[in-house]
């Protein structure tokens, strides 16, 4: 008899530490699954700031595109300005010069003793 109780000692040692186990484990189940949680909202927090990053960075791309072209405009009208000025400067330099020389070969073409 006292084999049969040693056994069934040792039995409900067994329980019992399988017991410690499995509450060992449900404690740490359940701690993961705090985790788990944890990174999901994390997880959910990082996708809203990347997407609001994302609609930032399109603006700024926009608004420095628009600046840009800006400038090359800027850049654009001021060259021309500077050309159309040179084209005025030479054509009444040329229109000047043309007086000047229609002028002389009028004097030459006049008799002597008229001018």
């Amino acid at each position: 008899m006292e084999n049969g109780q040693s056994r069934l000692r040792q039995a409900q040692e067994d329980v019992e530490e399988i017991k410690v186990i499995m509450l060992d484990n449900m404690n740490k189940a359940e701690e993961r699954s705090g985790k788990l949680m944890d990174l999901e909202d994390r997880a959910d927090k990082l996708l809203e700031k990347s997407e609001q990053f994302s609609k930032t960075s399109t603006k700024v791309k926009q608004k420095k595109r628009w600046e840009n072209m800006k400038y090359k405009i800027i850049i654009g009208a001021v060259a021309a300005v500077v050309v159309l000025a040179i084209i005025v400067a030479v054509a009444v330099s040329f229109s000047s010069g043309d007086s000047n020389n229609t002028s002389k070969d009028t004097s030459a073409t006049k008799p002597p003793g008229d001018g």
